[in-house]
């Protein structure tokens, strides 16, 4: 059986997990942009702090893909994550993950880390390269790239430890073709026939062997960055 295109968020879960087990223990993190505070049980070392503006109620308007249900019942801080609460330099470490592309001005969120963040501190991002849209109408953006961080963050005083692409273009492709069926469905009130779901197989095997033998293709297409740095100043 192909795994090419199956691996965009167990990829992102594993690299969380793994960075923030390089926080020191006891170091304060807030994990901006919260949710379902998916990753809370990754920061047990950690004095953990949630936020997000907690207006998401899993159907938004109805359109594009959306998670139906949505719990944010617990969280520590319910604000904008441009106009968080707390004083200057409050936080040792702040995650952000998969959340700058439902934000009207990330690089206000931006701005609002750099001023949380103690000297020394870490960052740690992820966000979309590409994405379909959802959680609309709440969605603003896609395209944040190795470059985006490359100007934004050093400009902000961040110096950038690890920048790493998720997937490739064969796996992004991969992970559409996948989707083909429920997307045509819904959209197109068509299904596939025997020779369509063939070859869909046929293009799945294709990609599998392009992936494995990939030279760079995330240059074009990729799932989107990983990013952990250091606040310098």
């Amino acid at each position: 059986m192909t795994e090419v295109g199956r691996h965009n968020e167990s990829n992102r879960v594993a690299w969380v997990e793994k960075t923030l087990g390089r926080i020191p223990a006891g170091w304060s993190l807030l994990d901006a942009g919260a949710g379902q505070r998916q990753f809370q049980k990754f920061c047990g070392h950690l004095q953990y702090t949630s936020q997000d503006f907690a207006e998401y109620d899993g159907s938004g308007d109805g359109k594009a893909l959306q998670t139906k249900t949505w719990n944010q019942e617990k969280l520590d801080i319910v604000s904008d994550i441009a106009a968080i609460p707390r004083e200057d330099g409050s936080f040792d470490a702040i995650m952000c993950t998969e959340v700058l592309e439902h934000v009207p001005d990330p690089l206000a969120a931006l701005n609002e880390f750099s001023r949380l963040l103690r000297p020394g501190g870490y960052l740690l991002l992820t966000a979309p390269f590409c994405s379909l849209s959802h959680f609309t109408p709440y969605h603003f953006a896609t395209g944040f790239s190795r470059y985006w961080y490359r100007a934004h963050l050093p400009a902000r005083g961040f110096e950038i430890l690890e920048l790493e692409e998720n997937g490739n273009y064969f796996e992004y492709l991969a992970q559409e073709v996948r989707r083909l069926r429920g997307i045509a469905d819904r959209y197109a009130s068509a299904g596939l026939g025997e020779q369509e779901q063939s070859a869909i197989g046929t293009i799945l095997e294709a990609l599998q062997r392009f992936s494995a033998a990939d030279a760079g293709s995330a240059e074009l297409l990729h799932f989107g960055c990983h990013v952990f740095a250091r606040k310098q100043h």
